[in-house]
């Protein structure tokens, strides 16, 4: 019986797996292969059109504005309250907290969880395996660069990258919806060159 029970489970996969290489030209993990990341989002009340890999960890309060794409592997902690707006891009092995355990464990426990809201704001870009740390706020617009770390606030339209993170930049949307990162370099030359 296992055996049939596993061959069964192989030949399902084999045959879930070729058809999304052929119809996607992906190749995902066992899991991935079998669920559905809109019904997981559904699952979870995220925003109409919102979507969360199987591999993506949800823990506590989250909430997730529509057409969200939250990629594998992200870690959303919500035990102190998260908010992640619309269509906002949260690219793989991103972790988004809203506590942490500093204080408790160096105090030998002594010391509570320290539990702090959590926001992502409307059309945020962050890149892949970006941490963002308990309290902090990313405003609207926002692109955070790969392997960041946001602690604090990031004000809407902020270009920002690095461990620690720092602001590189301003977004700029024009007419016809393509993105502009000012430098803040740039910016500062112009405005020297306009006084």
């Amino acid at each position: 019986m296992v055996e049939l029970l596993s061959w069964l489970i192989g030949a399902a996969h084999r045959a879930r797996r070729a058809r999304m290489k052929y119809r996607w030209k992906r190749v995902l993990p066992f899991g991935e292969v079998f669920t559905d990341r809109w019904e997981k989002a559904r699952f979870l009340e995220f925003g109409e059109g919102a979507s969360i890999y199987d591999s993506a960890v949800v823990i506590g309060d989250v909430k997730v504005g529509a057409k969200t794409w939250i990629g594998p592997n992200c870690v959303l902690d919500g035990s102190g309250g998260l908010t992640i707006g619309a269509t906002c891009s949260i690219s793989s092995g991103v972790q988004i907290y809203s506590h942490d355990t500093v204080e408790w464990a160096v105090s030998g426990g002594v010391a509570p969880y320290r539990q702090q809201a959590t926001e992502i704001g409307d059309h945020v870009y962050l890149g892949p395996n970006t941490v963002v740390a308990a309290g902090s706020s990313i405003g609207t617009g926002c692109i955070v660069g790969a392997q960041s770390f946001v602690k604090g606030e990031l004000a809407p339209y902020t270009f920002a990258a690095g461990c620690p993170a720092r602001v590189l930049g301003r977004v700029s949307i024009a007419k016809d919806g393509s993105v502009i990162i000012i430098r803040a370099e740039a910016h500062a030359k112009s405005s020297e060159e306009q006084t």
